[in-house]
């Protein structure tokens, strides 16, 4: 599906504007080159125009996140695990172009599985660093903090659920906080290893990842305390954005349909 079919060309930009990079597009949802600006790319979004992935830019350096994040382990997940994902997913899309072009389709299990595994990693990786700020911490307001209230009670009783989630991830995985647009609320869940127990039609608006990868050099086998020291880093501007842009949208989708029954009345 192209990202036409998802939103306007001069909103999608305006979301991308607004938003930032590969933030706008990770909360578009599209699995296509997104967003691409009149030269046909954008810096830094993970996507570029030929239809393929790259790794994104940190909005920090390495060593940003200290005494937190460790500069040794941002390095090695960002240039080392997260390209391996971007890597394997344009590696599975030259795959399915040649299974077309033979009409061979013996191997499309395995080449399905490949993408859904490393396209979700290289999205789930993106959000996550975004989420980060060397000035994060605290907690957030606004609406976000307001839907956090209503729906878990306190941010206190928020966090604790998340921590508790993120603990709790069976092997490796994430705890994310997602937004569901059908009931229009906030839950938070796990995905385990990258892409299992997947949430359909909901959009993780905040990403932790417990894979070892993400902790190990600086906690060894404490991913309690990592999880702890992560709540320091966490930006909830970015959060904020992400939650704003989502329920204007869907806002702006009731408007539409109101509009388009007087229309039609």
């Amino acid at each position: 599906m192209s990202n036409d079919s998802i939103l306007p060309t001069g909103q999608r930009r305006d979301v991308l504007q607004t938003v930032g990079g590969l933030a706008g597009f990770a909360l578009i949802g599209s699995t296509s080159a997104a967003g691409a600006g009149d030269d046909g790319d954008v810096e830094g979004d993970g996507a570029t125009e030929n239809g393929r992935y790259a790794l994104p830019e940190l909005p920090y350096e390495y060593d940003a996140l200290e005494p937190y994040i460790d500069e040794r382990i941002m390095e090695l997940h960002h240039s080392a695990h997260h390209q391996a994902y971007v890597d394997g997913a344009n590696a599975a899309l030259e795959t399915f172009e040649e299974m077309r072009s033979e009409s061979d389709y013996e191997d499309v299990k395995a080449a399905k599985r490949d993408f859904s595994f490393n396209f979700s990693g290289h999205i789930n990786h993106t959000i996550f660093w975004q989420n980060m700020s060397p000035d994060g911490g605290g907690e957030p307001d606004g609406d976000l903090g307001a839907a956090i209230d209503e729906g878990f009670g306190s941010f206190e009783a928020f966090r604790e659920e998340f921590t508790a989630t993120a603990e709790n991830v069976e092997g490796d995985g994430w705890a994310m906080l997602f937004y569901e647009p059908v009931a229009d609320l906030l839950f938070i869940g796990q995905a385990e290893s990258q892409n299992g127990l997947a949430h359909q039609g909901s959009i993780p608006i905040l990403t932790l990842d417990v894979w070892e990868h993400a902790y190990y050099l600086q906690y060894e086998n404490e991913r309690g305390s990592y999880v702890e020291e992560w709540w320091n880093v966490v930006d909830w501007d970015d959060v904020c954005d992400r939650y704003e842009f989502l329920t204007q949208v869907e806002a702006g989708k009731g408007k539409d349909d109101d509009h388009a029954d007087e229309t039609d009345g």
